[in-house]
């Protein structure tokens, strides 16, 4: 790659620091990724749960070796800066949260996500004080690293069973005392509560686009006070969707009216490497 590490860091801070907001799209292997920088996207995320589905599994059955792994093949097959969404940052304890934001670290990735879900049904989410520990240690874990890694700390309120706005801002907020350097809180149900987040917090704020109803033009998410827009899986959904249209209109009908509208491979292999 042409830019280096530092420099795609710098690039990424620089990109929440406005005018507006910018979308950061999600791919789910390199050659999404590829594409997705083509088409002109000025970062990337990985998603947890779009890759997980490319191994065939839910979100939350992915290893925190192969996140990594993955990781690496995506940043390193663009110019453009990678983050990444590495869940609760495989562990409980703070110091493996830690520890794994300087394994990102050393994969070419710009930053990542740390969130409060606790990945156990009887106990979704993390108490307001051990979650507001873990996002210090993967902060000061971040601030170790050499270069302008960027900690994005999530609040899973809304997707866990406690949709209580007070709570979220409150972690939103304490995750930002404790060093996260942008704060995000999937799900919010509508325009009111996105800017009551952004009013309340002094860092940049991630609204997660792709639930049905509750996703907003990047205009209106501006306006109310974000910084960045992430798609999550709703574009690999929509690759999928494609593909059980095409294969259903194949399998039920015997015809291949799908070859109408898709890319040539002239026009697909001009994303990929030589």
């Amino acid at each position: 790659m042409s830019v280096s590490q530092s420099e795609k860091a710098e690039k990424f801070r620089a990109l929440h620091q406005g005018p507006g907001a910018f979308v950061i799209a999600n791919p789910w292997d390199v050659g999404s990724a590829r594409i997705l920088a083509g088409l002109g996207f000025p970062a990337l995320a990985t998603s947890s749960g779009a890759f997980a589905g490319t191994l065939g599994r839910r979100d939350g059955q992915v290893t925190r070796d192969e996140a990594l792994a993955h990781a690496r093949a995506v940043a390193g097959a663009v110019d453009i800066p990678v983050s990444a969404d590495l869940e609760n940052g495989f562990g409980h304890p703070p110091a493996l949260a830690a520890e794994t934001v300087r394994l990102a670290a050393a994969t070419g990735l710009v930053g990542c996500s740390i969130e409060d879900a606790t990945g156990e049904k009887d106990r979704p989410l993390y108490d307001f004080a051990a979650a507001v520990q873990r996002v210090a240690a993967a902060a000061e874990a971040a601030r170790s690293v050499g270069f302008a890694f960027t900690l994005t700390a999530r609040s899973e309120n809304f997707l866990r069973g406690n949709p209580n706005l007070e709570d979220t801002i409150r972690r939103l907020q304490a995750f930002a005392e404790a060093g996260a350097d942008v704060l995000m809180a999937p799900g919010l149900p509508d325009l009111a509560a996105v800017r009551a987040v952004c009013a309340a917090v002094s860092k940049p704020v991630n609204f997660m686009a792709g639930i049905r109803g509750k996703s907003f033009t990047t205009a209106e998410l501006a306006e109310a006070g974000v910084r960045r827009i992430s798609v999550a899986t709703s574009l690999y959904r929509a690759a999928m969707s494609g593909l059980v249209a095409a294969a259903q209109e194949v399998i039920d009908d015997g015809e291949f009216g799908y070859l109408d509208t898709t890319m040539t491979t002239p026009d697909l292999n001009a994303y990929m490497q030589d």
